[in-house]
């Protein structure tokens, strides 16, 4: 089963009560906020009834694993360190996500994580059209395949 990650783009102003509320059961709150979710019919319903809010994609394991690397966190705010990992679920960060890529982990069995990623806004910027766009007329919003791990790469 294929894992997508989703980015919010676009902000709180604006936005129809229906959309807000699919954004908050995704945990998307606000800004660069990503989560990742697995591919179902009810998931992917949800998706087109956010596109003009979010970008997504199909995940990999590489970038899922610098992700929880760099942007893990644990209450507190603090960083989710090998240690830790290592002390909860007996596995490390490379393990971790050839489970959770294999359906035999989930982002749960670590406990404490946060279930969404704050990234940073993206190294040279977005797309020149902007974030009004769709990604298949040269802008940000909507779904992107493959190249979600490059605009992740980019905002870690």
């Amino acid at each position: 089963m294929n894992k997508f990650a989703i980015i919010r783009i676009r902000g709180k102003t604006g936005i129809r009560p229906d959309i807000k509320r699919t954004l908050d059961l995704l945990r998307l709150y606000n800004k660069h906020h990503c989560t990742i979710i697995e591919e179902s019919v009810p998931n992917i319903g949800m998706l087109k009834k956010i596109k003009d809010f979010v970008t997504w994609g199909e995940l990999n394991e590489t970038t899922f694993k610098e992700l929880l690397k760099k942007r893990g966190r644990l209450p507190g705010n603090k960083l989710l360190t090998e240690e830790y990992l290592k002390e909860k679920t007996k596995l490390q960060f490379d393990e971790f996500a050839k489970a959770f890529f294999s359906s035999q982990a989930q982002l749960n069995t670590i406990p404490g994580l946060r279930p969404f990623f704050r990234l940073k806004p993206p190294i040279g910027g977005f797309e020149s059209p902007g974030i009004k766009k769709p990604y298949s007329m040269g802008g940000v919003l909507g779904y992107r395949g493959d190249n979600i791990n490059i605009l992740i790469n980019k905002m870690l």
